[in-house]
């Protein structure tokens, strides 16, 4: 039961919702509509499953994909020559080579289900380099696979008949398999959206660096929503060939590819629900757009042709919304969630750390970091003990914030080594770092913006939940911790400022570390704020038993809150001891306010424990 539960009420909710739409939609094209009618139902649903498709990868990933398109050419290509009659291939294909044409005259289900086996094959090919770029470089790669597939189509002529009309297919599906086809691509969708994985992808949308950071392997779940998102297209690319009854390589060209991101942006492109309703308007919106664009007498006045209408109507049309709407029509949250099926309990679980009794110490081991010629770290070594707090400060440019980054595997070292006990979390791929017992919040906030607070801490509490463990309890327990149950509903871009502070550490927690690095987690607060996280932060250490490390150059915080403390200028650790050692070490003093105005602290011998200035 956990493994159903793990999507939420408000995803099979949802599901459900959508689906009962699509079977009114087939039973009133079956019985009620005319015919011209009933052909745009079941265009509506052949389109709204490619919709689909590309709203999996491109919606969740945030990579907008052009070449989902071809996967449509490939599962209508690869249906048709399964369907084809012997007797019609043999005058429209003379050429087809013996082992394709010994395939000839399947049925329809059989040659749908055979053309998805090859959509998968090649979207594996493709999504293989495709997962490990992002961002416009990965959607400028996804139009080479529209402009590669389509070429390949053209060139083929012996298997395509290349760009002429493909015909002698058997034309027509039935309602039924449609109807399926678009209940089935629905389901899958909004269930991954919700799905660990599905969520996990939606927070590298957001923010990639703090989803790695939290144990999310990027590259593996592109790999597969692409492959997922393909299989989609695939099935409506061999619907809507057999609907078409023939059709040629530009069919699945840039009309085609710009129709289906049109629908899908103006919906929205964030959300399953927008994929549908975006499909809706502009199917809709391009039937009463071709009338006017065909001419004619409208009753008060009488157009003549006028040519591209449909398309010039379909990008004002987005242009309108996206002004208005920056997130489409649906926005960034699924209708079936602003029912508050999923909202947190009034209480939540007491949370529980990773410590064992045989607690390991976190040894940072002479470690480097150049970049080219620059040395930002030479030979840093120091210690966390589990139970006590490190401070880490240094003047700008010290070098603070890069052997964070080091040690997190974010920038790897150059040499040197970061234990815990006896694993080398360095040599670690960095997302398999936070499992290791590491976790750490950034000096600029990297929260999940458009997912909402608890949604920010469940990312987290998947990366290390155990088999048949309820990570979402373990989340609203990380919440609890930082004093943030009550606002788990809301969006985390519209929390206060202190509050996206403690939710970078509630993430933290919830990775169940042997260890908590804060890089300035004070910064930018006001006194009040700070003094809470004060408190926050010696609950943690006080309860959990954590080793924290914390960055920052609020120096009265750091005197206050740490054990010890590590200095670094330049790169080179300079200092390592207890506050009042720190306080009055004059090299410390020196990195702080300069040679000279450190010879005249030095000459005037204050007292032990006075010699930074008061902060």
């Amino acid at each position: 039961m956990l493994g159903l539960r793990q999507f939420g009420k408000s995803a099979w909710v949802g599901s459900a919702m959508m689906a009962l739409v699509f079977i009114i939609v087939a039973v009133l094209a079956e019985t009620v509509l005319p015919a011209s009618g009933a052909r745009l139902a079941t265009l509506f649903l052949i389109y709204v499953v490619a919709v689909l498709g590309n709203q999996i990868y491109s919606g969740n990933s945030g990579i907008m994909s052009f070449g989902h398109t071809s996967f449509m050419a490939i599962g209508a290509y690869a249906s048709a020559l399964l369907t084809i009659q012997p007797a019609i291939q043999a005058t429209a294909l003379p050429k087809l080579p013996g082992w394709i044409a010994a395939l000839n005259g399947q049925p329809l289900v059989v040659a749908l289900a055979g053309a998805l086996v090859m959509v998968v094959i090649a979207a594996a090919i493709f999504g293989l380099p495709i997962a490990r770029l992002g961002g416009s470089a990965a959607s400028i790669a996804t139009l080479g696979i529209l402009v590669i597939t389509h070429v390949t189509l053209v060139a083929s002529t012996t298997i395509t008949r290349g760009s002429q009309t493909f015909f002698g297919i058997p034309r027509g599906v039935p309602m039924w398999l449609v109807a399926g086809c678009a209940v089935a691509a629905v389901v899958a969708a909004r269930l991954y959206r919700s799905s660990r994985s599905g969520l996990a992808l939606r927070a590298a949308r957001e923010d990639e660096i703090a989803a790695i950071a939290v144990g999310v392997n990027v590259v593996r779940l592109r790999f597969w929503s692409f492959v997922l998102g393909a299989l989609l297209c695939g099935a409506s690319g061999a619907l809507l060939a057999h609907f078409l009854g023939a059709f040629s390589p530009k069919d699945f060209y840039f009309n085609l590819t710009f129709l289906l991101l049109s629908m899908l942006i103006l919906g929205g492109i964030s959300t399953v629900s927008g994929a549908v309703g975006g499909t809706a308007v502009i199917i809709i919106l391009v039937q009463l757009l071709r009338r006017v664009e065909s001419g004619g007498d409208f009753g008060i006045i009488t157009l003549p042709p006028i040519f591209g209408l449909t398309d010039i109507g379909i990008g004002l049309v987005i242009l309108l919304v996206m002004y208005r709407l920056r997130e489409g029509l649906f926005g960034v949250r699924e209708l079936d969630e602003r029912l508050g099926l999923d909202d947190v309990p009034a209480t939540a679980p007491e949370y529980v750390s990773a410590q064992t009794a045989t607690a390991e110490s976190l040894t940072v081991e002479n470690v480097s970091k150049k970049f080219g010629g620059m040395t930002a770290l030479e030979d840093v070594t120091f210690v966390i003990e589990p139970g006590l707090v490190t401070g880490l400060i240094g003047p700008n440019g010290a070098g603070k914030s890069t052997l964070i980054n080091a040690v997190c595997g974010i920038v790897p070292p150059s040499s040197g080594r970061v234990m815990i006990g006896r694993q080398d979390v360095a040599a670690l791929a960095v997302h398999e770092v936070s499992r290791a017992g590491l976790g750490r919040t950034f000096q600029n906030i990297r929260l999940f913006k458009n997912l909402t607070v608890l949604e920010n801490v469940r990312v987290a509490a998947n990366s290390v939940a155990r088999p048949g463990e309820d990570s979402v309890a373990a989340a609203r327990a990380a919440l609890a911790t930082v004093g943030l149950t009550d606002l788990a509903p809301r969006i985390a871009s519209t929390l206060p400022y202190g509050a996206q502070r403690r939710l970078e550490i509630a993430r933290a927690l919830a990775l169940r570390p042997h260890f908590l690095l804060l890089d300035e987690p004070a910064a930018g607060m006001n006194p009040t704020e700070t003094d809470s996280l004060m408190d926050v932060l010696r609950h943690i250490r006080a309860e959990h038993q954590l080793g924290l490390l914390v960055v920052e150059h609020d120096l009265k915080l750091i005197m206050r809150l740490c054990d010890r403390i590590v200095v670094l200028n330049k790169g080179q650790q300079i200092a390592m001891g207890t506050p009042e050692e720190i306080r009055a070490d004059p090299a410390v003093i020196e990195a702080y306010i300069g040679r000279k105005r450190a010879a005249q602290t030095s000459a005037q011998k204050p007292p032990v424990g006075q010699g930074l200035p008061a902060t």
